[in-house]
């Protein structure tokens, strides 16, 4: 009887656990039966909403600043050079690397003792040819004398000549009379041609020691110079560059001794290029005489110096593209030739342009301005001129529109964006304003959401977070914050 009531109530308890799993895959299939037959119901899509920045465009008059690299170079050197060969007999102390002397400072003196024997030797000349001079001009005067004694000679024959032939012709003289005045009378005449010829003679001596007196001055002339030049004389006041010179050294004739350069008068050289340069033409394609900034970095201790275009190069140069052009600097403490320069040209001004980040400016010439609702609008624009990180542009219905900066590949036509303004050069408005930006109520209402249902946040930190959402205005900053953790 035991073992039958033992029996019965397993049995029972095995008909009840079938029944009840019986039970519950009949639940389970209702329930899997249900949910494939039920409706899907999806959520609705929710819009992301962007925060950017925002600017006004003003048109204004902007004097662009054109930014090139360039050379400082003196605009008065002098090569010193000797013309003669010597050795260098004497050094200033101030003829070294970077030596400063006056204008007329001696500098550089060569052994003068072959030039002092030259120059002695060409005075001796010189006195040998004036000697010479004066010797030829007595043997002219007294040529011209013996001419004049002749010419009296035979003019008293040539009366004596006539006397016998008048006697003659009366019979009172004899024929070999006359042929013996005539005679005496041909001989005068001749001895007059041979004192002409001695006269002509002396005038030729004359000129030869007049040319011998030039050519000996003329020597003296040479001889006395490369005297001088064994000296060499500072022409200006200045500093010395590329000394190569030491007291004793045997130097060759027209040999370079070092560079002399005035560091009051420098210049920056920069090249442009050729659309640069037409820039800075006026109407009858002359260079305008515009100010210049030349800048030199001196490691945290920068130099400046204020200068104006003078001038550029008659020709592009051999290899070299664009234009050279040379400022004239007018202040320039602490430059120095061959320095390495930026130089900032302040360019003609520029009408009617609206000036702002580069960022604003998109690859294909756009610009995307704040349209009704808050949507983006793509707006087509022209670039005149990049100046640092901001850009000149200008377009047709531009000003007066509020310009999105900092635009990312995220942004375009028609999205719609929560605006941060800021003035058109990128400073703010006011600080309030451009930290504190207004909720509608079911973007309020969605921040507020998530951060209730965030289990990460600090109790205190989601109270007062809740508290500034309460606000009719909330930091941007905040709400940036928010929706980069929600992802939207």
């Amino acid at each position: 009887m035991r073992f039958l009531r033992q029996s019965l109530v397993g049995l029972f308890f095995t008909a009840l656990a079938l029944g009840l799993v019986a039970y519950a895959g009949k639940i389970m299939f209702t329930a899997i039966h249900a949910y494939l037959n039920e409706e899907t119901r999806q959520r609705p899509a929710r819009e992301r909403v962007f925060t950017v920045n925002v600017v006004t465009a003003e048109a204004s008059e902007e004097h662009p600043e054109l930014v090139a690299f360039g050379r400082v170079e003196s605009r008065r050197r002098l090569e010193l050079r000797v013309p003669v060969a010597g050795r260098v007999a004497w050094l200033s102390d101030s003829f070294v690397e970077g030596g400063v002397v006056d204008a007329g400072d001696v500098l550089v003196e060569l052994d003068p003792a072959d030039a002092r024997a030259t120059l002695a030797n060409a005075e001796a000349d010189q006195m040998d040819a004036a000697a010479e001079a004066r010797d030829a001009g007595r043997a002219l005067e007294l040529s011209r004398d013996e001419l004049s004694a002749a010419a009296e000679q035979a003019d008293l024959r040539t009366r004596a000549f006539q006397r016998q032939k008048d006697l003659q012709s009366r019979g009172v003289g004899t024929a070999a009379a006359v042929e013996e005045a005539e005679l005496v009378a041909a001989q005068a005449r001749q001895s007059v041609i041979t004192r002409r010829q001695a006269l002509s003679q002396a005038e030729a001596r004359v000129d030869q020691a007049a040319t011998r007196e030039a050519r000996a001055a003329l020597s003296v002339d040479t001889a006395q110079r490369d005297l001088d030049d064994m000296t060499v004389v500072a022409e200006f006041a200045g500093t010395l560059e590329e000394v190569s010179l030491v007291k004793g050294r045997l130097v060759s004739g027209n040999e370079k001794l070092a560079d002399l350069v005035d560091p009051s008068q420098l210049e920056a050289a920069f090249r442009v290029s050729t659309v640069q340069y037409a820039r800075l033409l006026d109407s009858d394609g002359r260079l305008l005489s515009l100010p210049v900034t030349a800048r030199l970095d001196a490691t945290g201790a920068d130099l400046d110096a204020q200068g104006v275009i003078s001038r550029d190069s008659g020709a592009a140069g051999g290899g070299q593209t664009g234009r050279l052009i040379y400022a004239q600097l007018e202040t320039a403490l602490g430059f120095k030739p061959d320095d390495f320069v930026t130089v900032s040209v302040r360019e003609p001004a520029v009408r009617g342009v609206v000036r702002v980040a580069a960022s604003a400016l998109g690859s294909d010439g756009t610009v995307l301005v704040l349209g009704e609702e808050n949507r983006l609008q793509s707006l087509n624009v022209e670039l005149i001129r990049r100046q640092g990180d901001d850009v000149l542009i200008r377009g047709s219905g531009l000003v007066g529109r509020e310009i999105v900066v900092g635009r990312t590949p995220l942004l375009g036509s028609g999205i719609l964006v929560s605006p941060l303004r800021k003035s058109a050069v990128g400073a703010p408005e006011e600080t309030a304003k451009q930290d504190m930006i207004e909720l509608t109520d079911e973007h309020r209402a969605r921040l507020v959401s998530f951060v209730e249902g965030n289990k990460q946040m600090p109790d205190a930190t989601k109270e007062r977070v809740l508290g500034q959402l309460d606000k009719p205005e909330v930091p941007a900053a905040l709400v940036d914050r928010i929706e980069s953790r929600m992802g939207g």
